[in-house]
């Protein structure tokens, strides 16, 4: 098979149904923590940003850190997996679009991501790059208790650099979704990553990333 004819999916456990991803919505600055780590100011309104289908691994595969980048750093987040297609989705309503939850990795290069932001342009080119979006397995929403109370973490070469929980999230993913679906139509095989807790760090040719999310499991990847 060709690499055009590459499919880029993820797999809803249990059902061992695969979807094909389309638009990956990832949320910034939602812990309060992580924005007062890399001294940015809070938003009065929710700030998007979208990495593409092709930036996506998965288990055991190699994040890519691009020659024009020297910084690049792990970003651990809960992702949700939409099951339909939905268009200004009511918050009451966002759980019936819900297929499953998973963990993902938002690479990030940080030196890249600061000139985008000083000249004030899109992050894309340091968020969006092929490998930046590890990504775990889903599993069912009905095997969650509350996504909104789930530990979450990050180990790199078995030392932990990120600790939280989702209950720290400043917006839920109720919200999130009604947000993200007031402005991109959403489909089945969207993602949406809605942040990370404090403690991003560097990452170098060799390390060994491990992420945790109680009650989902890990996703361990390595950088080339």
């Amino acid at each position: 098979m060709g690499v055009e004819n590459v499919m880029f999916t993820v797999r809803l456990q249990e059902s061992n149904r695969n979807y094909r991803i389309g638009k990956i919505i990832c949320l910034g600055r939602n812990y309060t923590e992580h924005i007062q780590e890399l001294g940015n100011e809070p938003s009065d309104d929710p700030i998007l940003f979208i990495k593409p289908a092709t930036s996506a691994i998965r288990q055991g595969e190699k994040v890519i850190i691009p020659a024009y980048s020297n910084d690049c750093h792990h970003e651990v987040e809960l992702a949700v997996l939409i099951g339909g297609y939905g268009r200004r989705i009511a918050p009451e309503s966002a759980a019936d679009f819900i297929a499953g939850y998973g963990i993902a990795l938002d690479m990030t290069l940080r030196d890249v991501q600061s000139e985008l932001k000083k000249k004030g342009l899109p992050w894309e080119v340091a968020k969006g790059f092929d490998t930046s979006c590890p990504l775990s397995d889903f599993v069912p929403p009905e095997r969650i208790n509350d996504p909104h109370d789930l530990g979450i973490s990050l180990y790199v070469n078995d030392e932990q650099r990120q600790a939280g929980n989702t209950s720290q999230m400043i917006r839920r993913i109720p919200e999130i979704i009604a947000y993200a679906s007031s402005i991109f139509t959403l489909e089945k095989g969207d993602i949406i990553l809605t942040g990370t807790p404090r403690g991003v760090s560097r990452v170098v040719s060799g390390d060994r990333l491990q992420a945790r999310i109680e009650q989902i499991g890990a996703l361990e990847v390595s950088v080339q």
